[in-house]
């Protein structure tokens, strides 16, 4: 479980590593902003299309383990499981991310920002720690009914 847990959090970490070197290229001026804030139709499309992505994928990273499907086979399969489902789970909120802050000093546009500060926000939701990773692939166990619960 531990290598399973740390190249989820080599993936996680370098993503992200390569979103800030980004931010610090182009804040740095060594590579040159905003050169396609003068196309208009595609910047329009990007901004539609990016926002669909991003929240969409937010929305589903953070819901993919509590789908059956996925829930039955991280207890069947544990470690096999854990690392297809969490580094997709980490693409879908990181790729977003990336893209966002590309995009971003691209077109000069707050959006792509405001985008990729959200799943930045969302990324602490789904950082692979060992105790999460051990959650994620045992049986919830079931609550015993209490004598407040049967009367309601």
């Amino acid at each position: 479980m531990k290598q399973i847990r740390n190249i989820l959090t080599i993936i996680f970490w370098s993503i992200l590593a390569a979103a800030l070197l980004l931010v610090v290229l182009f804040e740095n001026e060594v590579l040159p902003m905003g050169t396609w804030n003068e196309q208009l139709s595609a910047e329009f499309l990007c901004r539609c299309t990016m926002e669909v992505v991003a929240l969409g994928g937010i929305y589903l990273a953070l819901r993919l383990f509590k789908f059956q499907r996925v829930h039955q086979e991280l207890v069947t399969r544990k470690e096999p499981a854990l690392k297809k489902w969490g580094i997709l789970r980490l693409l879908l909120l990181q790729l977003p991310m990336f893209l966002n802050t590309l995009l971003y000093y691209m077109f000069l546009q707050a959006t792509y920002g405001y985008l990729a500060i959200i799943a930045a926000l969302s990324l602490p939701f789904v950082y692979p720690t060992l105790g999460r990773c051990m959650d994620e692939v045992e049986e919830p166990e079931e609550t015993p009914e209490t004598p407040e619960t049967k009367e309601s």
